[in-house]
């Protein structure tokens, strides 16, 4: 590889990004230089403008560049339903592949005591001033199906239960097109447990 110091900056850039090695940034460091530098210009003008102008919402904690984002801001939604997720990106999927019509609070990670993540620093301390408040009359737990997760959502239905919030958990099983001998066996589980009638 060259010696230049911009191109070795370029390339370990590059490498901050998740799953991106140095082999693959090397390949896209190239592809810019080589092929596409308007591309790697646009790129790089899009990124520092999303970076200083993306934050988070007031009062969801998603990402966005108002104080409200869009779904905080539509009073059409149902405001006594109060969806937590775990991350941002967990709100795009419920909104692309649900129809739910209520509201979230991301919290930006999950109770973790052995990596020092506690409460206040994934947001229920704030979670909790909302459900004080009055509002919301269930909370639906959408927190991802870990240990740490699991955690988490427990932590929750207890502040809920303290509000007299009803909770409900999002269902975890054997994902559709999948055969039942190829599925682990705590996704099996956990999709035998949370069976419903048919």
């Amino acid at each position: 590889m060259s010696d230049s110091s911009l191109l070795k900056g370029l390339i370990d850039a590059l490498r901050v990004l998740p799953g991106v090695g140095a082999r693959t940034a090397q390949r896209m460091a190239f592809h810019l230089l080589e092929h596409d530098r308007a591309g790697g210009l646009y790129l790089a003008r899009t990124m520092a403008h999303a970076l200083e102008h993306i934050h988070h919402c007031r009062w969801c904690r998603t990402l966005t560049e108002n104080e409200l984002c869009k779904i905080c801001s539509d009073s059409g939604r149902n405001g006594k339903l109060l969806c937590v997720v775990e991350h941002p990106s967990d709100v795009i999927a419920l909104e692309q592949a649900t129809d739910y019509q209520g509201y979230y609070f991301v919290l930006g990670g999950r109770l973790s005591p052995l990596d020092g993540i506690s409460p206040e620093d994934i947001g229920l301390d704030q979670l909790e001033k909302r459900l004080s408040e009055g509002l919301v009359s269930e909370i639906i737990l959408a927190t991802n199906p870990t240990v740490e997760g699991e955690m988490t959502a427990y932590y929750i239905n207890d502040l809920a239960k303290k509000y007299h919030i009803t909770t409900s958990r999002i269902a975890h099983g054997v994902p559709v097109g999948s055969e039942l001998e190829y599925v682990d066996s705590s996704t099996l589980s956990h999709a035998f447990a949370g069976r419903r009638k048919y």
